[in-house]
């Protein structure tokens, strides 16, 4: 009898172990440029978040493997904290087919500090880094509360983290999730070279939209090592992962 039940549980544990995941998603991490230390905290949250949400991740930075039978195996991108030019010509085109095929792009922190002289890709992240002041503790406001994520936000909170400036919107219809309240900190810097001011009254700090067949999504927030261990950000980043990979959210539409 003690034979059976042995076999019924090591049948049930294959049965379990050889279930699909949700999704697939690669995670990047380039940098030609400055190289943050949060990087690593990065992978590990975001491989436990695979673990609980019960999906797929798989970490490298080898460039090499942007084309299209590697990025077939996949359902969305994140770049964290990639910084400068990370893709030659042939990978970018690679990418654009992949993500136009209806998949999804997750841009954290320094995504916006990437490929500048790539238009599509300004495009696909929506708006791009100019500066910013030191770190500092801001108010952080929730502008939408349809995009999954942030139903566990309270409508205002306190973070602490290194607060970009962006230029212009690259495109219309950039869907805004989070935003900060430049009178909760000095936004003013001065590199010599380049100097900022803030963005005055409406200052974004994250956002979405539907581009160009595939689904894109960006968070400002992930400078700082710590913040990766903070539930407020895991939630507000798989809201972001679930939707790139799915095109669902809280109303559960496609």
């Amino acid at each position: 009898m003690k034979s059976i039940f042995k076999i019924i549980a090591l049948s049930l544990l294959v049965c379990l172990s050889a279930q699909a995941k949700q999704f697939n998603v690669l995670l990047f991490s380039k940098t030609d440029g400055f190289h943050h230390t949060s990087i690593n905290a990065g992978v590990t949250a975001i491989e436990k978040l695979a673990e609980r949400h019960f999906f797929n991740v798989e970490w490298h930075e080898d460039a090499g493997k942007f084309n299209a039978k590697d990025l077939a195996r996949f359902d969305a991108v994140i770049f964290l904290n990639t910084t400068g030019n990370i893709l030659n010509e042939e990978q970018q085109a690679a990418f654009e087919t992949f993500y136009k095929s209806g998949k999804g792009f997750v841009g954290i922190h320094s995504a916006t500090d990437t490929e500048y002289e790539w238009e599509w890709y300004t495009k696909l992240i929506g708006r791009l880094f100019v500066i910013h002041p030191t770190n500092q503790t801001a108010k952080v406001d929730v502008l939408d509360r349809s995009f999954p994520g942030v139903e566990r936000m309270p409508d205002s909170f306190l973070w602490t983290d290194e607060w970009y400036q962006f230029g212009p919107e690259k495109v219309k219809g950039l869907n805004y999730i989070l935003s900060i309240d430049e009178t909760s900190y000095d936004p003013k810097a001065d590199w010599g070279r380049v100097k900022g001011d803030g963005m005055g009254d409406f200052h974004p700090i994250s956002w979405y939209h539907e581009f160009d067949g595939g689904r894109s999504f960006y968070t400002n927030i992930g400078h700082l090592p710590t913040g990766f261990s903070d539930e407020i950000f895991l939630n507000h980043l798989f809201g972001g992962i679930f939707w790139a990979a799915t095109g669902k959210g809280l109303g559960w539409t496609k």
